[in-house]
Order: C-alpha cells, then sequence, then structure tokens
C-alpha cells in the first residue's frame, strides 16, 4: 500500500492485485514509484529527495497552518516516502511513525533515501485498520494516503476507521486525508469523516481538480481566522516555507470562503 497515489485517479487493471508489485522507475533526475506501468505512486527528485515533488503532498502539509509544531504524527502508507522524509526534515520536534501494510515497498525504503528508524522515526509493518483501533490520544496530526491498486483498500475508508482515527487524535488533533476527486464514492467517504468530525472540516482541490485533501479536527482549531493570514510559523524553516508556500496560498483561500 502506498502513501502517494497518482495525481489522477487509478485506471484498475484486468490483471489480479495479487500480482502487481511496486517497482522503480527513473527518467532523468526523477525516481519513481509504481504499482504498474500507468499508475506513478511516488516521485522523487534526485537531486532534492527531501523535496515534495506532486502537489496535493504539498497541500496536506497545510496542516501546519493550524499546529506547526506537532509532537507525534502518524502517517498510513510509506510509498516513496515523501511526505515522511519531508516532516523529518523540516519538523524536527515531531516523533514520526509510518504504518506500511505491504513488505515490498518497506523493502523499497533506501533506493528513496527514508530515513532509518531511529528514536524520531520508524516504520511499522501492520494494517493500519487494525493498528489504528486500539489507540486512543496518540496523535496530533495522522496522515491518510494509503492506496493500493485501484484505489483506496476499504478498510481505510470506512465509517468506523474514521471514528478510529477521530479517537486515535489528541484534542485539537488533525486528519490529513487524500482523496480522488471523480472516484464515484468520493461525496461518500466525505459523509463518513463527517460522522465523526461534524462540521471541523474543509476541504481543497488541485489546480488539476483530480484530487481533493481534506482536513478534518478534533476540535474547534480548524476555526482560527490566523491560520488564513499566511504568515509563517517561527518553527517552519524558511526553504520549507518557500516549497509550501504556493500551495498554502490556495488553502488559505478555502479558509476564506468558509
Amino acid at each position: 500500500m502506498s502513501d502517494h497515489a497518482p495525481p489522477a485517479q487509478p485506471t484498475p487493471s484486468d490483471e489480479p492485485q495479487a500480482i502487481h508489485r511496486p517497482f522503480v522507475q527513473n527518467l532523468g533526475t526523477r525516481r519513481m514509484l509504481h504499482f504498474t506501468q500507468k499508475e506513478i505512486q511516488s516521485s522523487m527528485s534526485l537531486l532534492n529527495p527531501d523535496a515534495l515533488e506532486i502537489e496535493y503532498t504539498r497541500m496536506m502539509m497545510g496542516f501546519v497552518l493550524f499546529n506547526p509544531e506537532p509532537a507525534r504524527i502518524l502517517m498510513v502508507g510509506l510509498g516513496g516516502g515523501s511526505l515522511p522524509k519531508f516532516c523529518y526534515r523540516y519538523l524536527a520536534g515531531a516523533q514520526i511513525e509510518v504504518v506500511e501494510i505491504d513488505p515490498a515497498v518497506i523493502a523499497l525504503r533506501e533506493a528513496f533515501m527514508v530515513p532509518p528508524d531511529n528514536d524520531r522515526f520508524r516504520v511499522v509493518e501492520a494494517d493500519a485498520a487494525d493498528h489504528l483501533r486500539d489507540l486512543s490520544d496518540y496523535a496530533d496530526v495522522i496522515f491518510l494516503d494509503g492506496y493500493g491498486v485501484g484505489g483506496i483498500p476499504d478498510a481505510l475508508c470506512s465509517e468506523a476507521f474514521y471514528a478510529d482515527c477521530h479517537r486515535a487524535l489528541r484534542d485539537d488533533g488533525i486528519l490529513v486525508i487524500n482523496y480522488h476527486v471523480n472516484h464515484p464514492m468520493h461525496h461518500e467517504y466525505l459523509a463518513r469523516v463527517r460522522a465523526s468530525f461534524g462540521s471541523a472540516m474543509f476541504e481543497v482541490v488541485d489546480d488539476d481538480m483530480t484530487n481533493s485533501v481534506v482536513f478534518a479536527c478534533k476540535g474547534d482549531l480548524l476555526n482560527d481566522p490566523a491560520a488564513a493570514e499566511l504568515k509563517r510559523p517561527a518553527a517552519i524553516p524558511r526553504d520549507a516555507w518557500r516549497q509550501l508556500m504556493p500551495t498554502l496560498r490556495v488553502i488559505g483561500a478555502t479558509l476564506e470562503l468558509r
């Protein structure tokens, strides 16, 4: 299962999912993770391995407008490790735990320069639905970007799973979810999130209208009017802010319309 879904909705293959194995493909100065030839799961610049290459990953970092200094981040899906690496480098005070079900994806971590496990960072091989079921008051931020061939596994987009995510968050914790806008279940997925988070959520869509990122909060932190001002928090390094700023402007505009 990957954390980095393709920029567009994946096209299901007629082949059984079990035969698809993740593989690496280099193209110039970019290294990409694939599950199939048609689906780019993650893209990494060999010149700047910690950069966020795909727009929706920068959108997911929009939580820093509300909480720039999370103590613990839980991520569902490793993929090529773009978001884990970015958070590890630029959110120096955060402990980062990544849950990945596919050992073949974990085996490629060195190819994508994912940090080794240490006191701040670890990758756990587990089913995220099982892993979150017993967590309570655990994380300040939870990322949901777990994709397999053909989309999000059913267990990671159920109403019960979103309720587990709500329980696993600390007070004012933020859930960040990547969806495909044109998926036939998109509005149903939003309704399932709303069942646990109520109105404390909003959606941002990327420029090409393919990816939707949803922010949902356990509390009222998303109502902070200061977030739309787009001022760099002292905890966020300048080079990280330069990468994020163009996308954060889109999030700020969405906040102003709430």
